[in-house]
């Protein structure tokens, strides 16, 4: 069997596509079937995807030698914001299993499976075709391979050590204000800050570190979970990591750094696992009052058990084997 992942990242766009897709790869290599990457990006994709088949290309401009690569495989995947209809279609005329990652009903899908992993995919309301199969909701939420068995984690009486990410890249330079911020008011907290690959201001945040913060440099996913245990609380941007934090039980001060993040972050505030403070505007202010919200024990185990059992871990297990079920239906 032959499956091809196609989607997009790096330094403008983010990691969170490409971390997703990853992690479905890891379910199809569970069953022993290897994965091509064709990822219009730059060389930072190439530290999240070692020693995986990839390949670095513009396949919107490439899109003829892509159509005939398509043709030759089992299953297609595609996860993009840039792909446009037209390209869409064509995949879907082409592809035996087509299947495209979505986060926000971004188009009238063409024949095939549509997947949207998000706690708020199921309020998007889906136009119903036979021609579509889709899989919707936070059960097929796709984490990384280590994130699918996790051990209960320790709730401290007090807050020590709190993770700060805001992803692969840092677009709205955040990072430098969340960590002179945390020196300021909180010296004695232990601070874990991650840089990802794709981090254009790291000198900026180094200027406004203490004894007590840490610079964790292009963390791979056994590092990320292992602070992810050790860690209190977490600040943290919308994307894919928050479920990476639901699965472990680290309740998430979020805030919003893309448009296209809204609605998940919405709907995990409602869910009642983070506390969701808004843009990324005048963060100071609502990160102290965050804080200060999750200052007792008692609301962070609260949380803390609504995200586990939010987020089971088997989401990329379940797309793989409707997938595997699809493929089998087709021939």
């Amino acid at each position: 069997m032959k499956v091809i992942i196609v989607t997009e990242g790096g330094e403008i766009g983010g990691l969170g596509h490409v971390q997703r897709c990853l992690a479905i790869s890891q379910a199809f290599e569970e069953k022993g079937i290897k994965s091509k990457f064709i990822v219009n990006g730059d060389d930072s994709i190439k530290k999240v995807l070692k020693e995986k088949n990839c390949q670095i290309c513009n396949w919107l401009k490439k899109r003829n030698e892509f159509f005939g690569l398509a043709k030759k495989v089992d299953i297609v995947i595609i996860d993009s914001y840039l792909g446009d209809i037209s390209f869409y279609k064509k995949l879907s005329e082409l592809a035996r299993v087509p299947v495209y990652i979505d986060d926000n009903k971004r188009l009238d899908y063409p024949r095939g499976i549509v997947v949207n992993g998000g706690i708020h995919a199921r309020e998007l309301k889906y136009l119903k075709k036979d021609s579509i199969r889709y899989l919707l909701g936070n059960q097929y939420a796709p984490l990384r391979k280590l994130f699918w068995e996790v051990r209960g984690r320790e709730t401290r009486d007090e807050i020590e050590s709190i993770m700060v990410t805001t992803g692969g890249h840092d677009p709205q330079n955040v990072m430098p204000k969340i960590v002179k911020f945390l020196k300021v008011n909180y010296p004695v907290l232990r601070k874990d800050i991650i840089i990802g690959n794709a981090f254009g201001n790291i000198d900026a945040i180094k200027r406004e570190i203490d004894q007590n913060t840490s610079l964790i440099y292009f963390p791979d996913t056994k590092k990320m979970k292992d602070i992810m245990l050790r860690s209190d609380i977490a600040i943290s941007s919308g994307g894919q990591t928050l479920y990476e934090f639901a699965r472990v039980g680290v309740p998430t001060i979020a805030f919003l750094q893309a448009e296209n993040q809204r609605l998940n972050l919405e709907a995990w505030d409602k869910e009642g696992f983070i506390e969701y403070v808004g843009g990324y505007n005048n963060l100071d202010k609502k990160i102290s009052q965050g804080l200060d919200r999750l200052l007792l024990r008692k609301e962070r185990v609260k949380r803390s058990g609504i995200g586990m059992r939010s987020v089971d871990g088997q989401g990329a297990r379940r797309i793989r084997e409707a997938l595997l079920t699809y493929e089998n239906q087709a021939v």
